[in-house]
């Protein structure tokens, strides 16, 4: 082999065409983009249109929904905490709540607390604080010894406290009430 003999792989570098050179060049004049028209001209993608035949994102049937006031829980296999604590990661002596399982990096996420699962076993006579626990989990670190508070879930009130809006229609038909309930009690 001599240095003059290298050479890059079959295919590997493949040459521009450079379009729009003369009409011999056969990529010349329209420059391969057909006939004027939108798809002729420059900026112009069009994803997903199919000439005004509905397009098929919209042709598919659609199933599920999101809940908007699902709760957003971390979920925690008790399998994963007796590890943690086993690699000295998490401290079973101590409460393990949402606070002690996200500083160890088992609980990713969860705005609304953890969940603990009940997936392994679980050896270590621990306190767990959590939102919520399957019957399993309880079963389980029960059985060890340990114990499971279930923290109440907070009240949904549509995100506005004390200072939701009622409307006329709730106000006229409190009012109604009222009226009905003081011509019972004459």
């Amino acid at each position: 082999m001599k240095l003059n003999d290298l050479r890059d792989n079959e295919g590997a570098r493949k040459t521009r065409i450079r379009v729009g050179r003369g009409i011999g060049s056969g990529k010349g004049k329209t420059a391969g983009r057909g006939q004027k028209g939108q798809k002729s001209r420059s900026g112009v993608a069009v994803k997903g249109f199919e000439g005004g035949q509905m397009p098929l994102h919209m042709r598919i049937p659609k199933r599920g929904f999101n809940n908007p006031f699902g709760k957003d829980f971390a979920e925690v296999n008790i399998g994963m905490v007796q590890k943690f604590i086993d690699e000295k990661k998490l401290d079973g002596k101590k409460d393990i709540d949402h606070a002690a399982l996200k500083a160890a990096g088992l609980a990713k996420g969860g705005k609304d607390g953890v969940r603990l699962l009940g997936k392994g076993e679980i050896k270590a006579k621990a306190k767990f604080i959590v939102n919520g626990a399957s019957k399993g989990a309880v079963a389980a670190v029960e059985k060890a010894g340990g114990s499971v508070e279930v923290l109440p879930a907070p009240k949904h009130d549509g995100g506005q406290g004390d200072k939701a809006p009622k409307g006329k229609a709730f106000e006229r038909a409190k009012a109604a009430k009222e009226a009905k309930d003081g011509k019972k009690a004459k």
